[in-house]
């Protein structure tokens, strides 16, 4: 199979790319190399013959035209997106176009195409997105794939207005679509603004741990290597038009999950322990969610997939992958808006 991945030389575009080629698929990943987008992400596989870089915005149709015209994919994974909830409260301008007019552009590009081709019963049109669509639960119950959409911030609107989109292209159209909303991600190449990295980067510097709020807030966590695997799972099994959730079974407060990267580290890196002295409460974000939880029970009995990685083993491999490359890490440290409070607008 060619697969066109969007976004691909970010964090979870990448270990689709990464996971894709090495399973023997043809892989154009492309990507815009916006500021969270790094090429050493796929570093790993850039010389394969498998691999076609394309660096084009999917702001701009005639880019995508071309990209299809060219490559002729028989499916796409459309992962490309402002993804940062604190950067939507400052600037929300960018997350409408990217992620509302952008997956326009791409639906519109995927149809023309697919029309163009005779419309291929094989072609997929994955599109990639959030729990945060749904909003926030208490402190019991799941998001299910019929539960209502109730986004709380800029971004989670953005995503829940593309998810929209590509519902209604499949149900007037009839573009062959399948969609997923996960649960939030974690592991190796994942860009230095989100809570782990933070975690990690600051405990070994010395630097105040930021927590928001009092860090009772919870979330299901998902190693990024397990999502890149349903991601596939669900573009080659799953069922033209189905939504399927995505979780990683590993609910934890972000209070918890600090403690638990400050042990990791203070075995690891002992010279600077005990690393939870570091921990500072600040003040929290505006409308922050207080709990998302994944109901996996479709990807379950549907597709037979379940993540594979626990909360504290996904966590042990992290640490140990920043540890190792901070040659990686040092290098975007100086990007826009990495190590500053985003988010009080």
């Amino acid at each position: 199979m060619k697969i066109l991945v969007t976004g691909g030389a970010g964090f979870i575009g990448s270990a689709v790319v990464r996971l894709a080629v090495a399973r023997g698929h043809a892989v154009v990943n492309l990507d815009a190399l916006t500021y969270a987008a790094c090429l050493e992400n796929v570093a790993s596989v850039a010389t394969s013959p498998l691999y076609a870089f394309e660096e084009a915005d999917i702001r701009d149709r005639a880019a995508l035209d071309r990209v299809f015209a060219t490559h002729r994919p028989d499916a796409v994974m459309h992962l490309a997106a402002e993804s940062h909830v604190d950067r939507s409260i400052d600037g929300p301008g960018a997350f409408i176009e990217t992620n509302v007019t952008g997956t326009y552009n791409m639906l519109e590009a995927a149809r023309a195409y697919w029309t163009a081709e005779g419309k291929p019963e094989g072609f997929r049109f994955h599109h990639i997105s959030t729990d945060e669509v749904f909003g926030t639960l208490g402190e019991t119950g799941q998001f299910t794939e019929d539960t209502p959409y109730a986004p709380n911030s800029p971004y989670s609107a953005s995503k829940a207005a593309s998810d929209h989109l590509v519902r209604a292209w499949h149900e007037t159209y009839g573009l062959p679509v399948v969609m997923t909303n996960c649960s939030n991600n974690y592991g190796p190449y994942h860009f230095p603004e989100k809570l782990i990295p933070v975690v990690i980067l600051n405990a070994l510097a010395g630097k105040p741990i930021p927590v928001y709020g009092q860090g009772t807030n919870v979330r299901d966590w998902l190693y990024v290597e397990d999502h890149a695997d349903a991601l596939l799972k669900v573009l080659t099994e799953g069922a033209v038009g189905r939504s399927y959730n995505i979780g990683g079974e590993n609910e934890a407060r972000n209070i918890d999950l600090v403690h638990m990267i400050c042990a990791i580290l203070d075995r690891l890196r002992p010279e600077g322990a005990p690393h939870d002295r570091l921990i500072s409460f600040v003040t929290d974000r505006p409308g922050h969610d207080a709990r998302y939880a994944i109901d996996p029970t479709r990807i379950r009995t549907e597709l037979g997939w379940r993540p594979s990685v626990t909360l504290e083993e996904g966590l042990e491999r992290t640490v140990r992958w920043y540890l190792d490359n901070e040659a990686w890490w040092r290098a975007l440290q100086s990007r826009e808006g990495v190590g500053k409070r985003l988010g009080t607008a």
